[in-house]
């Protein structure tokens, strides 16, 4: 199977990389914000025929 997307007339393939910096380290992306992200790429892949290849958010180290 392709990884490109095929339609009645054309086929693409695009890639992007989505990077969202939070300010000043602080913890927010707590495993409830991490699943509602995900649940949203789900949401808007399953509206606009976008396929996500990862979701994931890194894991917060707590500092002291």
């Amino acid at each position: 199977m392709s990884d490109h997307i095929h339609k009645t007339h054309n086929k693409s393939l695009l890639l992007y990389h989505l990077v969202c910096p939070i300010k000043y380290r602080r913890k927010f992306l707590t495993p409830e914000v991490s699943q509602t992200l995900r649940n949203i790429c789900l949401e808007i892949s399953r509206l606009y025929e976008i396929h996500f290849l990862e979701i994931g958010c890194d894991i917060q180290k707590m500092t002291s």
